[in-house]
Formats: C-alpha cells, structure tokens, sequence
C-alpha cells in the first residue's frame, strides 16, 4: 500500500510543481524558472544527505552505463516541457497528456527491456488500456 500513496503523493506533487514553475516562469524566463527549480532541488537534497547519514558520493563514478547519470539533465529539460504544456494547454489536460506519455513509455521500456529493466511480455489487455487513455484525452479535450 505504501507504494501506492508515494505514487500518488508524486503525481500531485508534480502537477502542484508545474503550476508553481509555470508561474514563476510568468514574471522571469523559462530558464530562470528551470534554474530555480534544478538549484532548489539541489540544496534539498544536499540538506536531505547531511541528515540522513551522508553516504560517499564516490560510487557515482562507478555507475554503467555513464549515461545513467543524465537524470539532471534530463530534469531540466521535463521542467521546461511540463513549464510550456501547461502553459499552452492548461494544467489538467497538459498532465493527462504527460501521464499518457510516461505510461506509454514506461511500457515499452518493460516489453523491450531497455536500460537494464528486466523484459516483460507484451499484453493486448495494457495496450488496451493505453488506447482507452487516449481515448480520453480527447474527450477531455473536446
């Protein structure tokens, strides 16, 4: 169950957080916006590892493939498209867009094992599943 309540937790979160950062975007630039983001981020998490037991950051330089260790970056670049989505689209209907899109990738991740997650088999009932979801996108947005 508590796997459940930290999803949800996430996903509204990062609806909360887009809105925050589109708005902030609003009286300074998307970049500025983004860097505040990425930066606040990282004094969180400096904070979070001075008092949770600060363990050796060494075994970064460990990590294979090294393009593994691109999270950050790619973390700049989901503030800017989640920044722009909800701005041209609104909030809810740029988030079932972005949840539709994480799902569909994160599926096809499973079915091709890519980037060391282990293969799943291919289910008729999920790609039904994933059709029904758009399906409602589009509903929602008529």
């Amino acid at each position: 169950m508590s796997g459940w309540l930290i999803a949800i937790i996430s996903g509204a979160l990062m609806s909360i957080q887009g809105v925050f950062n589109t708005e902030v975007t609003k009286t300074s630039s998307i970049w500025v916006s983004g860097g505040w983001v990425q930066l606040t981020a990282l004094v969180t998490c400096l904070a979070a590892w001075m008092v949770t037991g600060r363990d050796s950051i060494r075994p970064l330089m460990e990590v294979e493939p090294k393009y593994m260790l691109l999270g950050g970056v790619m973390g700049a670049f989901i503030t800017f498209t989640v920044i722009k989505s909800m701005d041209q689209l609104g909030p809810a209907a740029a988030v079932m867009i972005i949840v539709i899109a994480q799902l569909l990738t994160a599926y096809l991740i499973e079915v091709f094992g890519m980037f060391g997650v282990e293969k799943a088999a291919f289910e008729w009932k999920k790609a039904a599943g994933m059709v029904l979801a758009i399906a409602g996108i589009i509903l929602f947005k008529k």
